[in-house]
């Protein structure tokens, strides 16, 4: 991408379910400046990855996901330990952020992401 003539400046990589297991893959073998991870199930299994992540990381989890248990995300917490990143979780369940699905949670994805651009402001200017 960077090679791209309209790419200038820093990047992330952010992605929803699927997509935010490879946000944190692609913060972990690519070189971009920032990752976000809305409920990326499976990154618990990929732990192996955290020490090759150099950019700040920013996951975002419902507590009542039946597909990613709180003990999961325990386990990807203590990974990140003295790492730069971030963890919120929410009153919500898997795909609180899809407003055409029926988990869709209003206020936690307003705060998802409001947080995710406060994140990315900080960390790409």
């Amino acid at each position: 991408m960077r090679a791209r003539p309209e790419v200038a400046g820093k990047m992330a990589a952010l992605g929803y379910c699927m997509g935010g297991r490879l946000a944190y893959i692609a913060a972990a073998t690519t070189d971009v400046d920032a990752g976000v991870s809305y409920y990326g199930g499976g990154i618990h299994d990929q732990l192996e990855r955290v020490s090759s992540i150099k950019c700040p990381m920013q996951f975002h989890y419902g507590e009542k996901d039946q597909a990613i248990p709180l003990e999961a995300v325990e386990k990807v917490k203590a990974a990140f330990k003295g790492k730069n990143a971030e963890f919120h979780i929410y009153p919500a369940g898997h795909g609180f952020n899809c407003w055409d699905r029926a988990s869709y949670h209003a206020p936690s994805a307003a705060l998802a992401h409001g947080r995710a651009l406060e994140f990315l402001a900080r960390s790409l200017y």
